[in-house]
């Protein structure tokens, strides 16, 4: 039998790139797949290669449908991907940025995965099972500068490991994949030039320059997320992955380290000259 048989899956996003790569791994699984995405054309292009549901639209307006028509053809939401996302307009920067840029790009990786998480959760607790993967980004580290993006997926990361603390009694998974692949946002002069820009001004190493302008196709990263998709991932949530080609990696959770530390009850404030000392 399939990995997947009798799975029902919804792949936001899954018209091109990695989200086109992970609604083909899952339907070759068994999975019963509903494919979103904005163009129509694309959709039912897609879906028909596929053996898939099409269901176009901006996901955070068709959320419901798409949760709605995946339980009413396949029985159930077992599976839920967000892979749907925009890339920083060209030279985007807080110096640059306009308030409707932020917006959109909120609108487009945000408010997407919430509007899908906050459908297929309910559903997903009735039936007491489920395993929700998000996309994140490297971009969340700060590293490759920028506004919207960064904060999107950093966002994202955060609402998948808040999502995943709640919703693990009820036996739902959520996890973040960090995916390097070669899609339409990370192809062009345009993008090639940013990297270039971003190596030179010292905000990425050598290794990460040539990760960025070499990126593998989406075909490998998918195979995690397929992965997560199947009970062989019983266990596994509240994880942020990175999926590169053959490489695979796992962003340890962050922990504090002590910088600087007194009982408060009965000692001051640490003085200006405490805390240089502390904490350069």
């Amino acid at each position: 039998m399939p990995e997947l048989s009798g799975r029902g899956a919804v792949v936001v996003g899954g018209t091109s790139g990695i989200g086109r790569a992970v609604a083909a791994a899952l339907a070759a699984a068994g999975a019963g797949v509903v494919v979103n995405g904005r163009d129509p054309a694309a959709v039912d292009r897609v879906s028909s290669e596929l053996g898939a549901v099409g269901v176009p639209g901006s996901a955070a307006s068709v959320a419901e449908q798409l949760v709605a028509t995946c339980a009413a053809e396949f029985g159930a939401v077992d599976v839920l991907v967000n892979c749907a996302g925009i890339a920083e307009p060209d030279g985007s920067s807080i110096l640059t940025v306009r308030p409707e840029q932020w917006r959109t790009l909120l609108d487009s990786h945000l408010e997407t995965v919430f509007a899908t998480c906050r459908a297929a959760a309910p559903l997903m607790v009735e039936q007491g099972r489920g395993t929700i993967i998000n996309t994140g980004s490297f971009a969340y580290l700060g590293d490759y500068g920028g506004t919207g993006y960064a904060a999107g997926k950093g966002a994202v990361t955060s609402l998948t490991l808040a999502i995943a603390a709640e919703l693990r009694e009820h036996g739902i998974r959520a996890n973040v994949i960090c995916p390097g692949a070669r899609t339409r946002l990370s192809t062009g002069d345009a993008y090639e030039a940013k990297i270039h820009e971003l190596h030179q001004r010292g905000m990425l190493d050598e290794l990460s320059t040539q990760g960025a302008l070499e990126a593998p196709p989406p075909d490998y990263a998918a195979q995690l997320y397929l992965y997560l998709a199947t009970d062989r991932a019983k266990d596994i949530t509240g994880q942020i992955f990175i999926a590169a080609g053959n490489f695979v990696g796992r962003f340890e959770r962050p922990t504090p380290s002590i910088v600087a530390y007194r009982d408060h009850n009965g000692e001051p404030p640490w003085s200006l000259d405490e805390l240089e000392r502390k904490v350069r």
